[in-house]
């Protein structure tokens, strides 16, 4: 009778759990394969580090495992599989920390293994059983309510009192990291320069909704209610993130622009400049956290005779919608999501739109991407077989990067082939289609270059229905009245809008720190690739984020509401954990491969 998925991963477990106690790392090798991936969240490495294959795996338990000190691995529920393919959650502590891990085996040996911190012993979130009383009751002459509390610790944070953390920037990144911070005792404040929180998504064009659907994109420990739409508006997500800051009792100074940041080395924390509500403020954390998207400033290409441009013409940040456009001819520059979404509501207000396009763009149709690439983790029907948030996170990150191409060329395969006639419309108009360079889709080209793509919700057939024409090309000028491509063309235009992306956001540390110091950063985002396109060295995690940089207390915390929730809890640890003085080792830090 062939052996339970249980009792194959508890004796994997039992080998592994004696040979890291026994420091014998030729023992616990022999428990992986030669093509084995180990990618650890913080509880081996305080860092987000992939190691791949033995050798690799050697060299962090060589340097870590002294420190972290890892027992007491044990299943946290049945395991799933067979013999040839097992599956199992697993707890396990450290000597500092108690750790969850994702664990896949292939014939009864390793082939990936996540682990990553829970929570750390001694400074666990107060919650639960751990909740604060709120009140005593004993009954005092003078004593202060929770609001009086309150304002006064809100008016002493900054001025008499400094916090550890400054989180510059407060969307929903910021915000969501905040809530994480608060839960663990750090003393935040959170820079924006909008005046309401929420600002950030209302003050895009009015017909903005989500392209990813609801159950993608909760904040963390407070989700969405369960009657919101799949897809949620601008204005929907702005008024939630505005009440998720006074719900989690956020320190969020709004209307705060950060002029400056440096680094006082005697004094071991920074100097941040900050002017709030037209005041001149001066802060000195010990940590700081950049959390101002996954780019930097608006990319505005500059084209020859733009200055003589007679209409209007702005970037795609600036593209409010709306307004009468009815006899008006439009182009927009770009073929990625913005760049539809202006299209179709410009299209709507009554233009003649013209989209140009200037590289290939991989589309993914709202229904397909749901069903084929998130319905079993994020969604109604994962809900129902047991896969919470939670859990859809950490079995979206077990599959380390290396090897996630090839878990998605099935997806994206099945797409094209679900959706061909589809795809063959938009190519009959002269739409350059790709599905990313080794056809491995949406969620590569994300994480490869955060752009290159459109999630449809309903403009790829405005392009079919020739209700807004696309063009193929580059631009070689710009006239007082229309625009030209290379093939001689001349678009005629009242309106032109640069839905042309964004810069590094490495910009950002340039101008706030010092661009000496955002070389030593180095880049943000992105992987690598061995494409002729990103030819830039193999990282296996995505480069700089929610991890130590190589520059000392220094954090980039970024990305979509998915990744802003799941990194934040890791981030948030790592900082935590430098509060309270505990010994944090890093194991490798990325070199640095960016000229600013």
């Amino acid at each position: 009778m062939p052996e339970s998925p249980n009792v194959i991963v508890d004796r994997w477990l039992g080998q592994l759990d004696d040979s890291l106690q026994n420091r014998d790392i030729d023992a616990a090798l022999e428990l992986f394969e030669e093509e084995s991936y180990w990618r650890d969240f913080v509880s081996f490495t305080w860092n987000l580090k992939t190691s791949e294959g033995k050798a690799e795996i050697r060299r962090m338990l060589e340097a870590q495992l002294d420190h972290v000190q890892p027992s007491g691995w044990v299943r946290a529920e049945d395991a799933t599989g067979d013999s040839e393919a097992t599956e199992a959650w697993v707890n396990f502590e450290t000597g500092q920390a108690r750790g969850y891990a994702h664990l896949r085996l292939r014939n009864g040996r390793c082939w990936t293994l996540l682990t990553t911190m829970k929570e750390l012993k001694g400074f666990e979130e107060k919650k639960g059983v751990n909740r604060e009383q709120g009140v005593a009751h004993t009954i005092e002459k003078g004593r202060l309510s929770w609001l009086e509390k309150k304002t006064a610790q809100e008016a002493s944070l900054g001025y008499d009192e400094q916090p550890y953390c400054v989180i510059v920037g407060g969307g929903q990144g910021g915000i969501g990291l905040a809530a994480r911070m608060r839960r663990l005792g750090v003393p935040t404040i959170v820079i924006e320069k909008n005046a309401r929180p929420g600002d950030s998504w209302r003050n895009r064009y009015k017909s903005l909704h989500l392209h990813d659907p609801v159950w993608y994109d909760h904040l963390p420990y407070l989700k969405f209610p369960e009657d919101w739409p799949v897809f949620a508006s601008k204005d929907k997500i702005g008024d939630w993130l505005e009440h998720y800051t006074r719900i989690m009792e956020l320190n969020y100074w709004s209307s705060t622009e950060c002029t400056k940041a440096a680094f006082d080395e005697q004094a071991q924390e920074w100097v941040v400049e900050v002017v709030r509500e037209g005041q001149k403020v001066t802060l000195r954390p010990k940590q700081l956290v950049f959390a101002l998207g996954v780019s930097g400033y608006p990319n505005t290409p500059v084209f020859d005779g733009a200055e003589t441009f007679l209409g209007q013409q702005h970037h795609s940040s600036q593209h409010a919608g709306g307004g009468d456009w009815v006899g008006k001819k439009a182009v927009v520059i770009g073929s990625n999501n913005s760049a539809h979404d202006i299209c179709a509501d410009l299209w709507e207000h009554g233009a003649e739109v013209t989209m140009v396009q200037r590289s290939s763009t991989h589309i993914a149709r709202s229904d397909a991407l749901m069903d084929l690439a998130l319905g079993d983790l994020y969604s109604e029907r994962a809900l129902a077989g047991g896969v919470t948030t939670e859990k859809a996170d950490l079995l979206f990150a077990s599959l380390p990067y290396r090897i996630l191409p090839a878990a998605q060329i099935p997806v994206y395969a099945e797409m094209a082939r679900r959706d061909a006639d589809f795809y063959e419309k938009l190519a009959a108009v002269g739409f350059d289609l790709d599905f990313g360079t080794d056809g491995s889709g949406l969620f590569l080209k994300y994480l490869r270059r955060g752009s290159g793509y459109y999630i449809d919700v309903g403009a790829s057939q405005l392009l079919i229905d020739g209700r807004v024409k696309v063009r193929s090309g580059q631009i070689v000028s710009i006239t007082s009245h229309s625009v030209t491509l290379d093939d001689g063309t001349a678009l005629e235009a009242d309106l032109i809008v640069y839905a042309t992306g964004y810069g590094s956001m490495n910009g950002w540390l340039a101008d706030l720190v010092s661009p000496e110091v955002a070389d030593q950063v180095g880049r943000c985002w992105g992987y690598g690739s061995d494409t002729p396109k990103d030819p830039g060295p193999w990282e296996g995690e995505l480069r700089n984020m929610w991890k130590p940089t190589n520059v000392e207390s220094l954090w980039i915390h970024g990305g979509n509401l998915h990744q802003s929730r799941h990194y934040s809890n890791y981030l948030a640890m790592q900082i935590k954990a430098r509060m309270e003085g505990l010994d944090t080792p890093v194991y490798e830090l990325q070199e640095s491969h960016y000229t600013h």
